[in-house]
């Protein structure tokens, strides 16, 4: 079973389409109305012309809106970064987000709840597709998490395969463009800065100065810190900055 084209595809199929029907009224209807070769040529030029014209508009009104939105920032971040900001955003949507810790996270990398529905995130900052792994993963944390819902997030998008089994397992997929639509939809101020969240946890910063393993997000009965992934050979600790 195919999936739903994409809307960017979608965008793109609709211009060739309108080009088409801007050409075939240019020339057939300025013809047949004038006769005039010359008249034709001319209603042509100036029908394309307006055409290009309107798409360099719409391709700057679309570059605005991604600028806006902050998506080449997102693009930039770490994986610990993506979840910290995803857990900002929704927390400004109303819900009660808590970031599960990098190990052992049993598919889960975030814990939404809102009026008394909890909702399993996995987060995926990718630069090519998301395959059915993080679909299997979002879904198996369910039961484990007691979840009504499972959602897999993205800044990019995924495979046809993934979107297939994400259909079937009844899990919801929020794919680049999707994301960028709620990024806009928040009020001025009130959706998270990336290169705040980036600022908050630097890279450089999620190194372990002891033995250069990563360093993992956990949570303890005193909140959030970061752990060394080598744990318990290295036992280095870091207290979070943020959350």
């Amino acid at each position: 079973m195919a999936r739903k084209k994409s809307k960017a595809k979608q965008q793109e199929e609709f211009i060739q389409g309108l080009l088409g029907l801007v050409l075939f009224i240019s020339i057939f209807g300025t013809y047949g109305l004038t006769k005039s070769f010359q008249a034709t040529v001319i209603v042509t030029v100036l029908a394309v012309a307006a055409f290009i014209a309107m798409l360099i508009m719409t391709g700057i009104k679309r570059t605005e809106r991604l600028k806006r939105s902050g998506i080449s920032d997102i693009d930039q971040m770490e994986g610990i970064q993506f979840e910290k900001y995803l857990g900002y955003l929704f927390q400004a949507q109303g819900y009660k987000t808590h970031v599960t810790k990098a190990a052992g996270d049993y598919g889960a990398d975030l814990l939404l709840q809102k009026e008394g529905k909890k909702i399993v995130v996995q987060a995926k900052r990718y630069s090519k597709n998301v395959g059915i792994r993080a679909v299997q993963e979002a879904h198996s944390a369910v039961a484990h998490y007691g979840a009504s819902e499972a959602w897999v997030v993205t800044n990019s998008d995924y495979t046809t395969a993934a979107y297939e089994l994400a259909k079937s397992n009844r899990v919801r997929l929020i794919n680049r463009e999707r994301l960028i639509e709620l990024i806009l939809a928040m009020n001025p101020g009130t959706a998270p800065a990336p290169k705040t969240v980036m600022a908050e946890i630097p890279v450089d910063e999620l190194t372990c100065p002891r033995c250069g393993s990563m360093l993992v997000l956990r949570n303890s009965t005193r909140g959030q810190f970061y752990g060394c992934s080598g744990f318990p050979k290295c036992r280095y600790i870091k207290k979070s900055q943020v959350g």
